[in-house]
């Protein structure tokens, strides 16, 4: 309840500064975390990325200038955020689908991205399983894709990845050099800048020589929160996912370490009501 709070305050810091400078890193220490769990929470919990809902929203108050207010569109633009005249008609072209310079032409629709505010409810009606695993550096194989976290273009890509996979037996060669954590979905290489995600589909390296066409990733020792899944594919997985963030992190004493998150499926029928996968994220103490 406390930590859903302070993001909630982290939230009114956020709106309070969109027309001024605005760091991130302020804002997660109003919600008391690191930089890296703070933009993970937010993203698990609203479905944008900081930076994506600060855009949005700077862009839904320079609307409302640009309507209301004889104000240049220069230092409109400066006042949001952006450098020049041209890089900020790109961003308000791409929320509004028209230039600055037309709102105030034209009688033109234009887009409000509303302000997000968390809803604290009293859950844990149903207990989370989970074990806390020490284990050293591992070396993975397969492949990868480098996807966007904004607009959700990652919810999009990663199917269409498996699918691939799929379709072209990377998951079944997989499967023969496969470890105890079986195939893995990983969330590796974090750009907090350009808010992109490297995800790796893989199996723990075995002794056998990787083929050419496959890649290598080293994920680092650390230690892990392991929570265990049990259902059909996707829904389960996601839900799962979303009680990590909403009720798990927000009443323990641990935060996201920063590492990559892998998703360990196991042998079996990926939609059967019985199917076992677990998620892994990286921890630390707060």
């Amino acid at each position: 309840m406390e930590a859903l709070n302070r993001m909630a305050e982290s939230l009114t810091y956020i709106e309070e500064h969109l027309g001024t400078v605005l760091n991130v890193e302020d804002a997660a220490k109003i919600a008391c975390m690191s930089k890296f769990h703070y933009q993970r929470m937010f993203t698990m919990l609203t479905g944008y990325t900081v930076g994506e809902y600060i855009r949005k929203r700077r862009l839904t108050l320079a609307a409302q200038e640009l309507l209301h207010s004889n104000t240049k569109v220069i230092d409109i633009a400066m006042k949001y955020g952006y450098e020049t005249p041209e890089s900020f008609s790109k961003a308000f072209r791409k929320v509004h689908g028209l230039s600055p310079s037309s709102v105030r032409k034209y009688d033109q629709p234009l887009k409000a991205f509303p302000k997000l505010s968390f809803q604290i409810q009293l859950k844990g009606d149903e207990e989370m399983d989970y074990k806390i695993v020490e284990k050293d550096a591992f070396s993975v194989m397969g492949k990868s894709i480098k996807t966007s976290l904004v607009d959700g273009q990652n919810k999009l890509e990663v199917p269409v990845f498996w699918e691939e996979s799929r379709k072209n037996g990377l998951d079944n060669e997989l499967a023969v050099h496969a470890g105890e954590m079986g195939i893995m979905g990983i969330c590796m290489d974090f750009d907090k800048e350009q808010e992109q995600v490297r995800y790796f589909i893989g199996a723990e390296k075995s002794n056998t020589e990787v083929p050419d066409t496959w890649e290598e990733g080293i994920i680092p020792a650390t230690t892990w929160a392991v929570f265990p899944v049990k259902g059909p594919m996707p829904k389960a997985i996601q839900y799962v996912w979303e009680r990590i963030f909403s009720e798990w992190f927000p009443s323990t004493g641990y935060e996201h370490g920063g590492g990559p998150e892998i998703e360990a499926y196991q042998k079996g029928d990926p939609y059967h009501e019985d199917y076992y996968s677990e998620i892994w994220v990286p921890i630390v103490k707060k």
